[in-house]
This record gives C-alpha cells, sequence and structure tokens, in this order.
C-alpha cells in the first residue's frame, strides 16, 4: 500500500562530513534541500530556531504536503547537529560548513544524501483546488480522546454542522503507515477534504493523528491492525459522549488499510451503524503484495517471468516471517534469504546492498508486516451485520479491484452490502492517466466529485431507512 512513499514524509538524517571552522555560521534559519528517491525529486525544508532555551527545529516534504513536523528534540554542539524523531524511530546528525549542512536522511534501514543551503527553493504547493480554507461554514474542534487499553492519548479534530446537534457522524481510519489526521499523502490531503464534504451536508466526522504520530501518542511501529481498529473503538466511544452526535448513526470510513480495519471494528461493536470500505482488502496482505507485483510490474518495466519470480519470492518471505519468532531469529532467516537471492549484486535499485538488505529487514521484523500477511478480512466481515458501502477505483495498483468481489463474498447478508467500481480512478479516487503513483501529485483533483457525492448519498439513504 502506502508504506514506502508514506515514510519519506519522516525520513532522517545521518551525517558523515568531517568538521569545521563554524565561526560567523548559525544553525538558525530555513534550509532548503532535495534528494533523489528512486527517480523522484523530493525536497526537504528545515526550520531551526534558537530561544534561551535551546534549539526547536520542525521541517517539510512539500511534496508530500507535510508541512510543520516536529522533531521531538534538537542539540547543538559547535558545527554539529542532531535531531530526533523519536515516536517513529528516526533521527539526523549532521555538520555546518561553508554554509551548508551535509548529511543523509536515515530511517529503517534506508539512506538518502542530502545537502541543504539557505537558498530558498524554487518548488511550490501545487494547486489544490478542493481544499477547504478558513473560515468554514461548520464548526471545528481540536479534541483529544484516551485508548484506555492501551493508556495512550490521540488528537484529532471533530467538524459538525452549525445548529442544535444529533448529527450523523463518521470516523475516518487512515491507510497503512504513519499518517496524520488529514492523510496527507503525496501533496493531498484527502481526510480534509472528504471531512469538509460530509459536514457540508449536515454529517459530523472525527479524523485523527495515528498513534505515535503528529499529536496522538503511542508507538506506531509495534502496533498491529487489530491496535489501530482499538483505537478506532476509542474515537467511537468518545462520539457518543459527545451530546451533539445521534448515538444510532456513528459510522466507519476506512480508506486502504483504513478498509480493513472498519470490519474489525464494526465485527465487535454492534452500536457501529455502518461502514465504509474505500479500496479496502478483501485479501489477505500476501495474497495483496502479489496483486501489487502485477499491477507494479509492467510499469516498471518487469517481464512476465520476472513479475511470476517477484511473486515467488515475496510467497517465501511470507512463509519465513510466519515460521519464525520476531528478533534475531527473524533476522537471520531474512538475511540469509537475501543472500541468497542477492548473489554477486552489489546494488539493488541504486541502494547498496547490505543498505538495502537491512531496510527490508526492518520493515519485515514489524509486528505489523506479519499481522497483515496473515489477516483474513472474511474472518470479520461475515460478522458484520450494518450495511456496507464497499467501494475502488478500476485503475487501482495498489489495493485492485478484484478486491470487491472477495469482500461481497465475505458478507453473509448480501442485502447489507453496495459494491461500485468507479472507472478511470486510481487508488485515491482520482481520475488519471497513467494510474501509477507518481502521477498522484500531479493530478490537481483530490478525491473524485462523483465519489463525494455517492458516498454521502448512501450515508443519508442509509439513516432514512434506519430512521423509519
Amino acid at each position: 500500500m502506502n508504506n514506502l512513499v508514506k515514510a519519506l514524509a519522516t525520513v532522517v538524517f545521518v551525517v558523515f562530513c568531517g568538521f569545521s571552522d563554524t565561526q560567523a555560521q548559525s544553525f538558525t534559519g530555513e534550509w532548503y534541500g532535495a534528494m533523489d528517491v528512486q527517480g523522484m525529486k523530493l525536497d526537504i525544508v528545515f526550520h531551526i530556531d534558537e530561544s534561551e532555551g535551546g534549539y526547536t527545529a520542525t521541517f517539510d516534504s512539500p511534496l508530500q504536503g507535510a508541512f510543520g513536523i516536529p522533531f521531538t528534540s534538537t542539540a547543538v554542539d559547535g558545527a554539529n547537529i542532531s535531531l530526533k524523531l523519536e515516536n517513529i524511530g528516526a533521527s539526523f546528525d549532521g555538520v555546518l560548513a561553508d554554509e551548508l549542512i551535509s548529511g543523509l536522511w536515515k530511517q529503517s534501514g534506508s539512506e538518502f544524501e542530502l545537502v541543504l543551503s539557505k537558498g530558498k527553493a524554487e518548488s511550490s504547493r501545487p494547486n489544490r483546488p478542493q481544499e477547504p480554507t478558513r473560515p468554514y461554514p461548520y464548526k471545528e474542534e481540536e479534541i483529544r480522546f484516551t485508548n484506555v487499553n492501551d493508556q495512550i492519548e490521540l488528537a484529532g479534530t471533530l467538524t459538525m454542522p452549525h445548529g442544535g446537534g444529533n448529527f450523523p457522524a463518521v470516523i475516518l481510519i487512515s491507510g497503512s503507515g504513519p499518517q496524520d489526521r488529514d492523510e496527507t499523502f503525496m501533496t493531498h490531503k484527502p481526510f480534509l477534504v472528504f471531512a469538509d464534504h460530509l459536514t457540508r451536508n449536515g454529517i459530523a466526522v472525527l479524523r485523527f493523528d495515528d498513534r505515535g504520530f503528529g499529536e496522538s501518542e503511542g508507538d506506531h511501529s509495534i502496533a498491529t491492525s487489530l491496535d489501530f481498529a482499538s483505537d478506532v473503538e476509542a474515537a467511537f466511544q468518545y462520539l457518543q459522549a459527545r451530546p451533539e452526535i445521534n448515538k444510532k448513526h456513528i459510522g466507519l470510513a476506512g480508506h486502504s488499510e483504513g478498509g480493513l480495519i472498519a470490519p474489525i471494528t464494526a465485527s465487535q461493536n454492534e452500536e457501529v451503524a455502518f461502514i465504509i470500505l474505500l479500496a479496502g482488502p478483501g485479501i489477505n496482505g500476501l495474497e495483496i503484495q502479489k496483486q501489487q507485483i502485477e499491477s507494479f510490474g509492467p510499469g516498471m518495466g518487469l517481464t512476465d517471468e520476472q513479475i511470476t519470480i517477484e511473486k515467488r519470492n515475496v510467497e517465501e518471505i511470507a512463509e519465513i516471517v510466519r515460521t519464525h519468532e520476531p528478533g534475531e531469529q527473524l533476522t537471520l532467516a531474512l538475511t540469509q534469504f537475501f543472500e541468497e537471492k542477492l548473489g554477486d549484486m552489489e546494488q539493488v535499485q541504486g541502494i547498496p546492498r547490505e543498505q538495502y538488505i537491512q531496510a527490508q529487514i526492518s520493515q519485515l521484523n514489524r509486528p505489523w508486516f506479519k499481522y497483515f500477511i496473515n489477516h483474513e478480512p472474511s474472518d470479520y466481515l461475515q460478522h458484520v451485520r450494518v450495511p456496507i458501502l464497499a467501494i475502488n477505483g478500476e485503475k487501482d495498483i495498489q489495493v485492485t479491484a478484484d478486491n470487491l468481489a472477495a469482500i461481497e463474498q465475505s458478507v453473509m447478508d448480501k442485502e447489507l452490502i453496495t459494491i461500485k467500481e468507479y472507472p478511470g480512478m486510481n487508488h485515491l479516487f482520482q481520475e488519471c492517466t497513467s494510474c501509477m503513483m507518481s502521477e498522484y501529485a500531479q493530478i490537481e483533483e483530490t478525491i473524485s466529485p462523483l465519489v463525494l457525492t455517492d458516498i454521502t448519498d448512501w450515508i443519508q439513504n442509509v439513516i432514512t431507512r434506519e430512521n423509519k
């Protein structure tokens, strides 16, 4: 799904430069640079401030629509600067010389060379006509709620129409990887646009930062989809306690992995009124990976034979992950696998061999991955007893439209489910041309207005039927 590209919004640096005289030089100010990530130019901006209490810093990734992301700690010692983003296990150590900060982004074993200067970046934020601007024609409230089981506080935004209350409500559930409440991705903010449309049409919306990201507490790196489902349950309980919300009309809408999480919560909570699956998986994570290889392969120039080999590789990796305990045992087994597969290759996709292996193992050793490849959506969908809307873009290459049939088959009462496939649309429900991920940021549209209208109409129809 979105893991690799989304992770770059929070990638960090480690430097291997020497020392220099820093007289008349200062870290304070705005620093601009760009790095090459698999052929894509990714602009990065540092904002570093100094006060009596020391230094603070934030960074922007304009291409991904991520701005003002705070480092959890900033330390300066002469020419050296150390930045940490502890909630996702990221860090940056840099050296200032000749008005340049030179170093490497580093996270999960991946490194990208980066040089930052105080020269203004040429790039500007792309046009996003669907993003609303304040003042909004509805109420907006910054809220916090607690996942009592895990003892973490989650932060989000609640938007509600003006008026007396008794509003139906929807909780938005983001896709895989650390996500903010707007599901910011490739310069788009889908959940901001989605929430705006629903609230303008009389439906309250709660969207929140994933655990361990943005303003939410917790550790995202050790969480699985079950943990995220418990966060959604906590959001549901929060809404039930709000007097403005109609307790009988609170539903869930999940995008990508969020479409896997929504049925988990709904199957365990009979008070959930409805669920919406936007490009949600209908099959286990291993099969999703194989579908992705088939979808991405031709665009990456892979032959049919190479696609078959790659599918076999992910099957072997899944078997290793399934049969080994996380930690040292799994690391050794995966290292042996990659060493054998790579043969004499010194680089993979332009990445040094050892660095590539470490990056892969770092991801595969996470509890999330083991859960993902084993999770069968049907185990939960078959227990959902409320209306379900499942939609997909025909050109989606991340979670293909084939998943709709699997979702429909898993639901016991077929009268509860509505299925719709949108021609010519991608994973974000944008009207697309190549429909590859690299095109997402080039498209001005964030979500097709047709999709937004269809979802709103479906929710209102469900509520009308339930009120009869």
